[in-house]
C-alpha cells in the first residue's frame, strides 16, 4: 500500500470500545425514559391536585335586584358602567363568590 491508499482509509474500531459505547448508551437511553416517565407522573399528580384543591370550595350565587325608575316617564339604560339617565347607581349583577 501507499502513502495515499493509507490516508483514505477509514480508521478501524476494536469490537470491545464498540460495545463499551452502545452499553453506555443504552444506559443513558434507559435514564431518559425513566426520566420522562416520572415527569408524565408528576404532571398528572399536580394536575389531580389542582382539581381537588378547587372542588374544597362551594360556588354561592347572590342575585340582587333592584327596581329602576327613570324619574320622567323616559327609559331606564343600564349599561356596564350602570348609569340611569346620567346618574350613576349601583345594580348588582349575578355573582359568583367562593368561600
Amino acid at each position: 500500500m501507499t502513502e495515499e491508499q493509507n490516508n483514505t482509509m477509514p480508521e478501524t474500531i476494536p469490537y470491545v470500545v464498540h460495545e463499551s459505547e452502545v452499553a453506555r448508551l443504552e444506559r443513558t437511553i434507559k435514564r431518559l425514559f425513566i426520566i420522562c416517565v416520572l415527569l408524565i407522573i408528576v404532571a398528572v399528580g399536580t394536575n389531580a391536585y389542582w382539581i381537588w384543591y378547587e372542588a374544597q370550595f362551594e360556588d354561592i350565587v347572590t342575585t340582587v335586584t333592584q327596581d329602576l325608575d327613570s324619574g320622567d316617564g323616559g327609559t331606564a339604560i343600564i349599561n356596564d358602567g350602570v348609569h340611569v339617565n346620567g346618574e350613576d347607581q349601583t345594580v348588582g349583577n349575578d355573582k359568583t363568590e367562593k368561600t
